[in-house]
């Protein structure tokens, strides 16, 4: 499991996300706000009465890969939020939904709203589930929208790579067949009133196989970027940028229900 997030920290230390230089034990992240999101004076419309939450993923931070996710959502005209967690979501994760439960709170007293609507890459897609079974997120999520989610986990061995050399409990977590994910998804994998949409891509390295991150359910819908866009490159670092998954977030987003696999969404 190690060696698919080692794929993902050294991508993050190349785009200046994580500092070389950081201390084994410490993670520090850039704390800056992604473009548009953490405006705490913004009020949702009749249009778009949920404010969207941006959810990022292991080793992440608010605002690293999340800028053209989070301004998109902005120019749609929504009150948009994002936070940091769990030690770069390195951390248990059952201590992290915990935290995103405390920001939901905090962002449904500033705007008002009754729900939230969360949008989430790779871990940030999966650990909003921990919160809406257990957290009671059920009666205050309208939407989930994964990116390359690690709902089932990944099947990477640590024989492929050295690993991470900081600590990383999530990590373990998200190894296909954990004990934390075979709980997680049993008996349901899509509990209580919430719309859940999962996009994923072919070419993801980290969540592998990448269907590990469908999930079924009534009120569920899995997409695969190169359904529709054959040419897209999207892959597991990428795919929060990609104007195809973005499409689909907006998709998911605007509409009663998750996203409607029949749109005319293809290559952008």
């Amino acid at each position: 499991m190690r060696a698919g997030f080692t794929l993902l920290l050294t991508a993050l230390l190349l785009l200046g996300g994580l500092p070389a230089t950081a201390a084994p034990a410490s993670y520090p992240g850039l704390d800056r706000d992604p473009l548009g999101a953490n405006d705490w004076s913004c009020r949702p419309n009749p249009e778009r009465p949920y404010p969207a939450v941006i959810v990022h993923g292991t080793f992440g931070d608010r605002s690293t890969l999340l800028d053209l996710l989070s301004s998109s959502l902005v120019a749609d005209g929504y009150c948009v939020f994002a936070l940091d967690y769990g030690e770069r979501a390195t951390g248990p994760i059952e201590a992290s939904a915990e935290e995103l439960a405390g920001f939901v709170d905090d962002v449904l007293v500033a705007t008002g709203a009754g729900r939230v609507s969360l949008v989430g890459h790779s871990q940030g897609g999966m650990m909003p589930r921990y919160y809406i079974k257990n957290l009671g997120g059920d009666g205050l999520v309208e939407d989930l929208v994964g990116l390359a989610p690690s709902n089932h986990g990944t099947a990477v061995s640590d024989d492929l790579g050295t690993g991470s050399p900081w600590p990383c409990v999530s990590c373990d977590q998200q190894h296909a067949g954990s004990d934390f994910l075979r709980e997680l998804n049993e008996p349901d994998e899509t509990p209580g009133d919430v719309d859940y949409t999962q996009v994923v891509t072919r070419y993801d390295e980290v969540v592998v196989p990448y269907t590990s991150g469908f999930l079924e359910g009534e009120r569920s819908t899995n997409i695969t970027l190169q359904d529709h866009c054959p040419v897209d490159p999207a892959e597991h670092l990428t795919i929060p940028m990609d104007r195809q998954a973005i499409a689909w977030v907006l998709e998911a987003f605007d509409r009663d229900g998750p996203a409607d696999p029949d749109a005319a969404i293809g290559c952008l």
